[in-house]
């Protein structure tokens, strides 16, 4: 494993690539299920297997990804938004070379836009020429337009549950309208703050059981997050427990995770049907996408 502050293997070193970027919204049903934490730290994690990764904070009104890794952005999304600012001028660096896209926070208007302001957001990456492997958004939660933009325009979509009635309950009514009214209908199911690897299993097949009777949809186990007091003592440090505490459980669960992805989730052709996320700019240079949304 490539120590943290590697420039050799830092993103802004990789090659291009002429392969697609894997596009993956992280998002829940309800807040308060640890959904930022798992994605700051899935994106480590990624990052210390060479993955050259850029994280979108999308949770727009109420962003939290510069806060746990105790960063201090001058502008976020909403500079975009306002045009004040382009995106390539807010991505501020990460551990590890991690891309980050902040967003910003108490802004009632950011939490506010409408399905075509999400869409020219989305757009707006194609003004981007960064050379990318992995794109982790950092969606809100819950079923606001702006979380529907963001996972119809990845390619795969992890919904984070606890072990509470209202996670399971909000996390299945979030698949239920993402795959009835807008065709989403593949999920990976990631279980969050379990005290054995078994929790976390019977949780999945708890969601499984209940989509399976109502839903026409495809669920997959992630794995799960086991609960830790390292991964709390790093959230009070503002930092990823991948870097604070690498030999804690929870770090090797974040790094296992980010082994799936890299080994055998599918590599993707092209840009998701919705919105074409990344323009052949940045999902495949030279190759021009043909069926570009309208």
């Amino acid at each position: 494993m490539p120590p943290a502050d590697s420039e050799q293997n830092s993103p802004m070193n990789m090659p291009s690539h002429h392969r697609p970027v894997r596009v993956i919204c992280i998002t829940s049903g309800k807040g308060g299920v640890g959904k930022t934490n798992i994605t700051v730290n899935l994106a480590l994690a990624l990052s210390l297997q060479n993955q050259s990764v850029m994280l979108l904070d999308a949770d727009l009104g109420l962003a939290n990804v510069d806060v746990i890794l105790g960063l201090h952005p001058l502008y976020n999304l909403s500079h975009v938004i306002s045009q004040e600012r382009t995106l390539e001028e807010i991505i501020i660096a990460g551990p590890n070379g991690v891309r980050i896209i902040p967003a910003s926070s108490g802004i009632k208007r950011m939490a506010e836009l409408g399905p075509e302001e999400n869409a020219g957001l989305v757009n707006a990456f194609s003004e981007l020429n960064d050379s990318l492997d992995i794109m982790l958004i950092d969606s809100a939660a819950g079923i606001s337009d702006s979380v529907v933009t963001f996972c119809r325009a990845a390619h795969e979509v992890v919904v984070v549950v606890c072990d509470e009635p209202a996670s399971i309950t909000d996390a299945y009514a979030l698949i239920k309208l993402l795959s009835q009214d807008y065709d989403v209908d593949r999920f990976h199911i990631l279980a969050n703050r379990v005290v054995t690897a078994q929790e976390g299993r019977e949780l999945f097949t708890k969601l499984v059981k209940v989509s399976d009777r109502f839903l026409d949809v495809t669920l997959n186990f992630f794995g799960s997050i086991p609960e830790d007091p390292q991964l709390r003592k790093a959230v009070q440090a503002q930092r990823a427990v991948v870097e604070a505490f690498p030999g804690s459980r929870s770090a090797e669960a974040f790094h296992r995770l980010a082994t799936q992805v890299v080994s055998r989730w599918p590599m993707p052709r092209t840009a998701s049907g919705y919105l074409q996320f990344f323009i052949e700019r940045l999902i495949n240079p030279g190759y021009a996408v043909e069926e570009r949304a309208e």
